[in-house]
């Protein structure tokens, strides 16, 4: 029951942020559960919820470093904005 909860928030706020639904995105996180609970043995479903969380901090963090996505924002903004920095 715990575990889903994750997955359909989730969803209920892409699809109220960008008004569309994907399901692999929805599909994402309880593949990441079941591989977790996999490689670490565990049954605590806090630990792997926490553990989930922490995986796609990083996989967003190096996506993110990956696009450059700070100066690619950074400009838009300096365009939308006349900012000065």
């Amino acid at each position: 029951m715990i575990l889903i909860i994750t997955p359909l928030l989730g969803a209920f706020r892409n699809y109220v942020k960008y008004k569309y639904f994907k399901p692999f995105i929805f599909i994402r996180t309880p593949i990441l559960y079941f591989f977790i609970y996999i490689i670490f043995q565990t049954r605590n479903i806090w630990k792997i919820l926490i553990l989930e969380r922490w995986f796609m901090l990083i996989y967003k963090s190096i996506i993110s470093i990956i696009r450059d996505d700070y100066h690619i924002k950074k400009t838009k903004y300096i365009q939308k904005y006349n900012l000065k920095y």
